[in-house]
């Protein structure tokens, strides 16, 4: 495994308060464990070696529990917000020289158990600036945001439903570094023609624009996957993850 993995671990969490109030979202219990280390546990299983942490609200209380990621056999780097919103997109953006060329992005409230390895042979092999992975969902496990046919994604959007949408954005991509040359560098300057769609280097860049964008220029392949996606940025979402993984954890006793 060569990606290093960026984990958006930065938002405010306000679905989850007041659990949230306090504590990041990342550090949210977890069968006695925060959230984070099990994403961690998780990734060293998929013998990732390299992770970048994209940290603001409370970031210094991750920073505290996870220190350099030697526990799990990783080495983890820190990426912070500052005091200005950054957006999902814009946290990856300013995390770049932690990254290398290509890289992983991993959702901070995402527990995603699938074949890492494959996903990168898949987003080589395609030669293209960003892959998604996507799931079959039919509005079930949350609302459907992405057209995926032929092995395709021709159409992604979080807001605008559309009826052909039957997958869901897994929650798992890569992407290319260069895929953000566009963007500028975030202090309001921007570098080549820009993406029209108003989420520039002037304020915060979301990661679903950045999608957007690849998917209109055909440069984002998609993967589909068959393992369901497990959650904690709503409680509906904590409570089955909690179920999950006290199973898995009593398993392993």
């Amino acid at each position: 495994m060569t990606l290093a993995v960026a984990i958006l671990a930065g938002g405010l969490a306000t679905r989850l308060r007041p659990l949230t109030e306090a504590i990041p979202k990342s550090l949210v219990e977890v069968a006695g464990e925060p959230f984070v280390v099990h994403q961690l546990e998780l990734l060293r299983r998929a013998r990732i070696e390299r992770v970048a942490l994209c940290i603001g609200y409370l970031g210094g209380m991750v920073r505290d529990v996870v220190g350099d990621g030697s526990r799990w056999g990783l080495r983890v780097s820190y990426s912070e917000d500052g005091p200005r919103l950054l957006g999902t997109g814009g946290a990856l953006r300013q995390a770049l020289p932690l990254l290398g060329d290509a890289f992983f992005v991993l959702y901070g409230d995402s527990y995603l158990r699938t074949d890492y390895a494959a996903v990168e042979s898949a987003f080589r092999a395609s030669g293209k600036k960003g892959l998604m992975t996507v799931l079959g969902n039919e509005n079930r496990w949350d609302r459907s945001n992405v057209v995926f046919e032929g092995g395709q994604i021709l159409r992604y959007d979080k807001k605008d439903a559309d009826s052909r949408m039957r997958h869901i954005d897994y929650g798992l991509g890569a992407l290319q570094a260069s895929v953000f040359e566009r963007y500028g560098n975030g202090n309001g300057s921007r570098n080549g023609n820009g993406s029209g769609n108003g989420t520039g280097s002037e304020g915060p860049l979301d990661l679903a624009a950045v999608y957007r964008d690849l998917v209109a220029e055909d440069e984002l392949a998609g993967f589909e996957v068959a393992e369901r996606f497990y959650e904690i940025g709503s409680p509906e979402g904590l409570e089955e993850t909690r179920a999950l993984l006290s199973e898995t954890t009593r398993g392993r006793e």
